[in-house]
């Protein structure tokens, strides 16, 4: 068991490179590889210098489940690569413990953003009538992208995903803050 003063560390680490990222995403709508791959290296040996070899696997776990998840929805056309490889290193600085809340608060973040952009464009009732669309065709087309809604049509609400990843990540940093 980890004190609090090592989980802290682990999720400000991971809050810190969820906000370089989402701060690129806003401004370029891009995820630099330059992030992503040093941002994974770093939980990783974060893990190993202030938890072992054992911490060493768990956060590469913890990075390789997030990263897996969030494959599905780009395999689906409904995500960006640079997204699933920022939230692969995020796991990976959070570690195992923090995943399942920091997977959750950033689904709920998203989807409170999403609603959000749908209203302030003025398109929440298209919205919704999209979501229902991409339901069925992923129902019958499995992982495939939707013809039209997919983020190869430039007419599709975009929301820049990092910003949804560093609010998880602030939430889960909060949250730990409070449980103690």
């Amino acid at each position: 068991m980890l004190n609090f003063h090592t989980e802290l560390l682990y999720l400000a680490a991971a809050l810190a490179i969820a906000l370089v990222g989402a701060i690129f995403d806003v401004k370029s709508r891009r995820i630099p590889n330059w992030l992503t791959l040093p941002g994974i290296l770093i939980g990783l040996i974060l893990h190993l210098v202030l938890d072992g070899w054992r911490g060493l696997g768990m956060a590469a776990l913890a990075g390789l489940i997030c990263g897996v998840l969030f494959l599905i929805f780009w395999l689906a056309g409904g995500m960006g690569a640079g997204d699933v490889k920022l939230i692969t290193a995020v796991g990976c600085a959070a570690g195992m413990p923090h995943i399942f809340y920091l997977l959750v608060l950033t689904a709920l973040a998203g989807g409170v953003m999403a609603v959000g952009l749908a209203l302030w464009r003025g398109r929440l009732k298209e919205t919704v009538m999209n979501v229902g669309a991409i339901a069925v065709h992923h129902r019958m087309e499995g992982l495939t992208p939707h013809p039209h809604l997919n983020l190869a049509n430039a007419w599709t609400l975009r929301l820049p995903y990092a910003l949804a990843i560093a609010a998880g990540s602030a939430l889960s940093l909060c949250l730990l803050v409070v449980q103690r």
